[in-house]
C-alpha cells in the first residue's frame, strides 16, 4: 500500500473517532424576524451575547421565511440581538437559559433606521469566506480584488479551484463543475463560458457559493459539485449605482468601462447594467515530440506565439413586481457579444535519424470568432402560508449564435532555403447555432420541529446546429472542399424530478435525504455522414447529508451523492479540427455520459475552521486523450471516456486575525489521484498525489487605503496521460476610497513574478511528448469607480429569485 494511501487511511480514522464523541444537550431558541409591516426579513443575524459581559456565545442567521434556531449547551444569563442592515438594532431583556429547555421569541418586529441612503456606506476589506452546513460562500461585493477583475478571475481565486490552460474548472482535484448564474445553468462549453465569464465584470458579483456536495434539489449535472455565482440585487428604496473605466496592460493594452443603475420604488425593482472589456493575451507555447523510427527517433521541437484579442459587451437587466407581501414576479434578460481574434505563428523544427538535412515548417493561424447570446427569465415567488411554504417558478430561453473563420498557411522547406518554401493552406469556417428552452418549479412544506419537504419538476430541451466547412489548396491553386467536413445537429431532452426530506435524529443530529430522477433523450446527427446516434436512458441519483452537531463550538457534516456530467455538445461532433498540420483535435461522437459517487466528511470549529475528508469514484471519466502516427509524424487529441478514476482529498481552511487591520484565509489541501483505463492496446495505471496551497491577506490601511495579496502555489498533478508539474503565483492590489467614500481607485497586480507557466509531459505507450505554455498573465490592472445614490432608506425585501438553468455550449 501507498504511502499516500495509508496517510489518507489513518487521517480518516482519526476523523471518525473524533465525530464519535459524545454531545451535551442543548437549549432551543428560535422566533421569526419581520419588519414594522410584519413582512418577513431573511439573512437577519441573531446572537446570543452574555448578559453581563456582552460576550457572543453563539449566533444564527434567519432563513428566507424570517425563522432562526439557536441551540446552546450553556447554562445562565443571556440576551438575544437581532440586527440586519438599514434596521435598528434589536436587544431582549436578559433570561435564563439551561440545557433542555426551550424559548420561543414569536414574531421579533425590528424598525427601519432614517438614514438617508447618501450617508451610509457599506465597508468590506476581504472576501469573507463563510462556511456553512451545505457549502462555503466566499463573499466577494466591496473587495480589492474584485476591482478590475473578471468573473473567471474570481472564480479562479476560489478556495478549492483551479483553471487550466484550456479553461475547464477543476474543483478539488476533479472536473465536471457545474457553473450556475443565480441557481440558473448556463449550458455552455467550458471555451464559451470562459468568454462569457471574462465578459462579465467581478464588480457584479456579490458572492461565489462552492457546493462540493449538492443536494437533490440541485440538477445532477456537474460530477465534481456546483460553483453558483450570485450576482448583486437591488434592496434599496430609491436609485443608486456606478460608473467604472479602467484598463489592463500585460504587454498589450485593454480597456474596460461600465456602468450600473439600480431603482427600487414601491412594488417595483429594476436595475441594469452595461460593460465593455477587452482582453488580451500573448501566449507562448512551446512543444517537443519524438517518434520512433526503425532508423533511430525523429525530433520535432515547436515554437508558438498566439496573440490573442477579444472584445465583450456585456447587458444585464432585471424587474421584480411585489404583489403583496407573500407574491412577486419579475424578469432577466442577458445579452453579450464577443469577437475574438487570434493571430498565430509557430516554427517547428524536425531533425530525422536518416539524414542530416534539417527540415523546417512554418505556419500562420489567423482565426476570426464572433459570438451572440441571449437569455431571458420569467419567474414567479410565493410565499403560501404562514408557516414558510413557497412555491417558485421559472421559464428560461437561451439563444446563442457562434461563428468562426480560419486560415492556416503552411511553409515547408529543407536546410536554409525558404525562399523555396511549398506552401499549403486550409481554411476553416465553423457556424453555431443553439437553442435552449427549460421550465421548472418548486415546492418547499416546512412541518414544524425542523423537519421541511421539497418536491419539484423540470424540463429541459436543447437544440444544436453546428456546420464545419473544410477546404484546402497548395499553392496558388483554387481551394478545394475537404471530405471532413460535417453538419452535425444534436437534440437533447432531459425531464426531471425530485423530492428530498429534512429532519432530525435527535437533538444533535439532522439530516437531509433526496432522490432526483432524470430521463434523458439525446440524438446525435450527422447530416453529411447521414449518421444518427441515439441515447435514452433513465438516471437515480441519491442525495444524504447529515450534520452532527457535537458541542456549540464543533460540528460535523456527512455528504454522499451520486452525480452525471454530459458531454459538452461540440465534442459529439465528428469533426476534423487542424490546430496545425501536425496537430489536429477530433470530435467523438460515442462519448458517454460520467458518473460520479461522491463521499465527504466534513469537521467545522467555531463556524470558521475547516477540515475535510472527500473521496470520488467516476466511471466513463471524460479525458483528453493524445495519439501518435509514427508513419505520418502526426498527432491527434480527443476526448474519450476512461474506464474510472479515484480521488482522494483532504482540505483544511484556516482563517487567522493577525491584526484587527490584518486578516489572512489560507488552504491546504491534499490530493491522490488516481486513473486506470485501457487506451487503445496500451494500460494506463498512474497515480499522483499533489498539493494546494493559498493563502490570501487583507489588510485596512489609515487613510482610506485598503490592500490585499493572494498567493498559490500547485503542486505536481496527474490528468489522465498527462502530468502536470508543479508552479505558483502572487496577485496584489490596492485601493483608495475618495470623495467621501465616492471614489475609489484601484491598481492590481497579478501574477507579479511572471511564474503562472504550465509545464506538462506525456509519456504513454509510443507518446513522447513536452509543453510549456505561458499566457502573459503578468500584467497591471486600475479602475476608477465613482458611485452615486439618491433615495430613501435601506429595506431589505424577503423575496427571493428563482433556481437553477444554463452550462454546456458548444
Amino acid at each position: 500500500m501507498k504511502i499516500s494511501t495509508q496517510l489518507c487511511l489513518v487521517l480518516l480514522s482519526f476523523f471518525l473517532g473524533i465525530s464519535n464523541l459524545a454531545a451535551k444537550e442543548f437549549t432551543h431558541i428560535s422566533g421569526r424576524v419581520a419588519d414594522e409591516n410584519g413582512e418577513f426579513l431573511p439573512f437577519a443575524n441573531v446572537a446570543l451575547l452574555d448578559a453581563k459581559s456582552g460576550t457572543l456565545l453563539t449566533g444564527a442567521v434567519s432563513s428566507e421565511d424570517g425563522t432562526f434556531l439557536i441551540e446552546s449547551a450553556l447554562t445562565g444569563e443571556v440576551r438575544l440581538m437581532v440586527s440586519s442592515i438599514g434596521f435598528e438594532t434589536f436587544r431582549s431583556e436578559p433570561f435564563e437559559i439551561k440545557p433542555g429547555s426551550n424559548k420561543d421569541f414569536g414574531t421579533i418586529k425590528i424598525k427601519e433606521e432614517s438614514n438617508n441612503l447618501s450617508e451610509v456606506t457599506v465597508r468590506a476589506i476581504r472576501p469573507e469566506i463563510i462556511v456553512e452546513a451545505d457549502k462555503t460562500t466566499v463573499n466577494i461585493e466591496g473587495t480589492v480584488m474584485a476591482e478590475g477583475n473578471t468573473a473567471l478571475d474570481i472564480i479562479a481565486r476560489s478556495p478549492g479551484v483551479y483553471v487550466d490552460e484550456n479553461n475547464n474548472i477543476i474543483l478539488n482535484g476533479r472536473s465536471g463543475v457545474l457553473v450556475m448564474i443565480n441557481d440558473r445553468q448556463t449550458y455552455m462549453s467550458a471555451a464559451d463560458l470562459a468568454s462569457f465569464l471574462r465578459s462579465m465584470p467581478a464588480d457584479n458579483i456579490k458572492s461565489i457559493e462552492i457546493i462540493n456536495n449538492p443536494s437533490s434539489r440541485f440538477d445532477a449535472e456537474g460530477g465534481a459539485g456546483v460553483i453558483n455565482i450570485v450576482l448583486k440585487k437591488n434592496n434599496i428604496d430609491g436609485i443608486f449605482g456606478n460608473a467604472h473605466l479602467g484598463g489592463m496592460y500585460n504587454g498589450i493594452y485593454g480597456p474596460n468601462a461600465g456602468v450600473s443603475v439600480n431603482v427600487k420604488k414601491g412594488k417595483w425593482t429594476n436595475q441594469a447594467s452595461l460593460n465593455y472589456n477587452e482582453f488580451n493575451f500573448l501566449n507562448e507555447l512551446e512543444i517537443e515530440r519524438n517518434f520512433q523510427l526503425e532508423q533511430g527517433i525523429s525530433n520535432f521541437q515547436q515554437r508558438s506565439d498566439i496573440g490573442m484579442y477579444n472584445r465583450s459587451l456585456f447587458f444585464n437587466g432585471a424587474s421584480d413586481y411585489e404583489i403583496n407581501k407573500n407574491h412577486s414576479l419579475g424578469f432577466n434578460v442577458q445579452a453579450s457579444q464577443y469577437n475574438g481574434e487570434d493571430l498565430g505563428k509557430s516554427l517547428t523544427e524536425i531533425n530525422n535519424p536518416y539524414t542530416d538535412d534539417l527540415f523546417f515548417l512554418r505556419s500562420k493561424n489567423d482565426t476570426e470568432s464572433h459570438n451572440k447570446r441571449l437569455f431571458g427569465n420569467f419567474h414567479y415567488v410565493g410565499i403560501l402560508d404562514s408557516l414558510g411554504t413557497k412555491l417558485t417558478s421559472d421559464v428560461d430561453f437561451t439563444k446563442m449564435v457562434s461563428s468562426s473563420s480560419s486560415l492556416l498557411s503552411n511553409n515547408n522547406w529543407i536546410n536554409q532555403s525558404e525562399a523555396l518554401s511549398a506552401r499549403d493552406f486550409i481554411l476553416t469556417l465553423n457556424d453555431m447555432d443553439y437553442t435552449i428552452f427549460t421550465a421548472k418549479v418548486d415546492f418547499i412544506k416546512p412541518l414544524g420541529k425542523g423537519r421541511v419537504l421539497e418536491a419539484g419538476l423540470k424540463g429541459s430541451w436543447v437544440n444544436s446546429d453546428n456546420n464545419l466547412d473544410l477546404s484546402k489548396a497548395v499553392e496558388e491553386e483554387p481551394f478545394q472542399p475537404d471530405p471532413n467536413s460535417n453538419r452535425f445537429i444534436y437534440e437533447e431532452n432531459v425531464l426531471a424530478a425530485y423530492t428530498s426530506y429534512k429532519s432530525r435524529f435527535s437533538e444533535k443530529v439532522s439530516f437531509q435525504a433526496g432522490l432526483r430522477t432524470e430521463y434523458s433523450d439525446i440524438t446525435g446527427t450527422s447530416v453529411t455522414l447521414d449518421q444518427v446516434n441515439k441515447q435514452r436512458y433513465i438516471d437515480l441519483f441519491p442525495s444524504l447529508y447529515i450534520q452532527q452537531k457535537v458541542s456549540k463550538d464543533y460540528q460535523i457534516i456527512y455528504n454522499a451523492n451520486r452525480r452525471i456530467s454530459r458531454p459538452n455538445y461540440r465534442l459529439l461532433n465528428p469533426f476534423i479540427f487542424y490546430i496545425d498540420p501536425l496537430t489536429t483535435e477530433e470530435g467523438n461522437p460515442n462519448l458517454r455520459p460520467q458518473y460520479a459517487h461522491n463521499f465527504e466528511m466534513n469537521h467545522v470549529l467555531k463556524n470558521a475552521y475547516q477540515f475535510t475528508v472527500g473521496y470520488s469514484m467516476t466511471t466513463d471519466v471524460f479525458q483528453q486523450i493524445f495519439t501518435q502516427d509514427e508513419e505520418s509524424r502526426t498527432t491527434t487529441t480527443f476526448t474519450a471516456n476512461l474506464d474510472r478514476s479515484h480521488v482522494f482529498n483532504l482540505r483544511a481552511m484556516i482563517p487567522v486575525e493577525i491584526r484587527p487591520w490584518w486578516n489572512t484565509s489560507n488552504m491546504l489541501q491534499l490530493t491522490n489521484s488516481k486513473w486506470k483505463s485501457m487506451i487503445g492496446d496500451a494500460l494506463l495505471d498512474v497515480s499522483q498525489t499533489s498539493f494546494m496551497i493559498r493563502s490570501q491577506h487583507s489588510l485596512s490601511l489609515p487613510g482610506g487605503f485598503k490592500a490585499e495579496l493572494m498567493g498559490m502555489y500547485m503542486g505536481p498533478a496527474q490528468y489522465g496521460q498527462a502530468t502536470i508539474k508543479g508552479f505558483g503565483w502572487i496577485d496584489a492590489g490596492i485601493t483608495k476610497s475618495m470623495l467621501k467614500d465616492k471614489m475609489t481607485l484601484t491598481v492590481n497586480g497579478t501574477d507579479l513574478f511572471a511564474s503562472q507557466v504550465i509545464r506538462a509531459d506525456v509519456q504513454f505507450d509510443n507518446i513522447d511528448t513536452q509543453f510549456r505554455q505561458y499566457r502573459s498573465t503578468q500584467g497591471v490592472r486600475f479602475t476608477l469607480r465613482y458611485k452615486f445614490a439618491r433615495g430613501e432608506s435601506f429595506r431589505v425585501s424577503s423575496r427571493s429569485g428563482s433556481s437553477e438553468e444554463r452550462d454546456r455550449l458548444d
